[in-house]
């Protein structure tokens, strides 16, 4: 009795020890989001709450951005293994000193627009001259640098740029003319706060021939060289993708767990429904075996957007191949 006793004892040590080693094998990853907790990482949020990362082996942080928060700086000091970023700000990053590069793009095509007011006298481009315009800084100004310059119109000569906070008063209050807005965010706050959709106009940056690649996933370079990150890195992007999948598929589900997953209590579940409607208009790739994959040609198409600035382009010179690699993707296909 005293012998299957210990002998218990010694299995029960022996599973404990294999659990406790199988909870430290999972591989850790960190990833820093552009803004805050909303359907526009939706794919993350569902991935983790619907154990895709676990199952991969992955125990995986996501760090929700905000207005203070730059994931340049973050994934800089090393507080992240891959953020979610926009090719504008992180090609500028690059060429100022921090290597990143493109290992996934998510997102395919632009929902940043101009909305504007009717009543402000704006029903074309050429009658943005001589208005106030909203326009969002750190690093999400360059789109709408790029459109100006193409215009020809200076800023402080022939427009007015309000740097605009990341709300839409200054449209409500009619402090500027035009504001900056998403499709799936920012344009319905105006609308929800009793504009009517037949008194705006908008302008689209991916109509406009400006647009540039917006969420991207994006990893220091000299990481890429290791085979573990990179390994680590497409079980991640196969997870993500998965997760982005149901989200596409499945707005509702993903909507609950994007209003559980913010901790502020702020996120309203119809509004985050309606977001990721939206969302899944800009990831034409979802269910297909190109989720993710940058296409060169839309690569091309941002740095030569991005060069074409006039007197003030956001990058001097194409990063050229450097700035993206397929090597991740790549690996999570297998």
């Amino acid at each position: 009795m005293i012998l299957r006793s210990k002998l218990t004892k010694t299995l029960l040590a022996s599973m404990l020890a294999v659990t406790g080693f199988a909870a430290s094998a999972q591989e850790k990853v960190t990833v820093q989001l552009k803004w805050l907790p909303q359907a526009q990482f939706a794919g993350y949020y569902v991935a983790q709450a619907k154990g895709y990362y676990k199952d991969a082996g992955l125990d995986v942080t996501i760090k929700a951005g905000g207005p203070d928060i730059s994931p340049v700086q973050v994934i800089a000091g090393k507080a992240a293994d891959v953020v979610v970023n926009w090719m504008p700000d992180a090609l500028a990053a690059r060429e100022a000193g921090v290597p990143l590069v493109n290992i996934a793009q998510v997102f395919n095509q632009s929902g940043l627009m101009l909305t504007c007011k009717k009543s402000s006298g704006v029903s074309s481009p050429k009658d943005l001259k001589g208005k106030t315009l909203g326009v969002w800084y750190g690093g999400n100004e360059y789109p709408f640098l790029n459109w100006m310059s193409k215009l020809g119109y200076k800023p402080d000569t022939d427009i007015k740029i309000l740097k605009q906070g990341f709300n839409v008063d200054p449209l409500l209050q009619n402090q500027a003319a035009c504001i900056s807005t998403m499709i799936y965010n920012e344009y319905w706050q105006v609308v929800d706060a009793g504009v009517k959709e037949s008194d705006l106009i908008t302008f689209f940056y991916e109509k406009e021939g400006v647009a540039s690649l917006e969420d991207g996933l994006y990893v220091l370079e000299s990481n890429l060289k290791d085979p573990a990150f990179v390994a680590r890195m497409a079980k991640f992007l196969k997870a993500s993708f998965k997760g982005w999948n149901d989200a596409v598929k499945n707005p509702a589900e993903a909507a609950k767990i994007v209003v559980k997953a913010d901790t502020s209590g702020s996120a309203n579940e119809a509004v985050q429904k309606r977001q990721m409607e939206n969302v899944a208009k800009l990831i034409t790739t979802a269910s297909t075996a190109k989720m993710g994959y940058l296409e060169p040609a839309a690569y091309e198409r941002t740095v030569k957007v991005l060069l074409s600035s006039g007197s003030s382009p956001v990058i001097k010179k194409d990063p050229g191949k450097a700035a993206y690699s397929h090597a991740v993707w790549e690996a999570s296909t297998k």
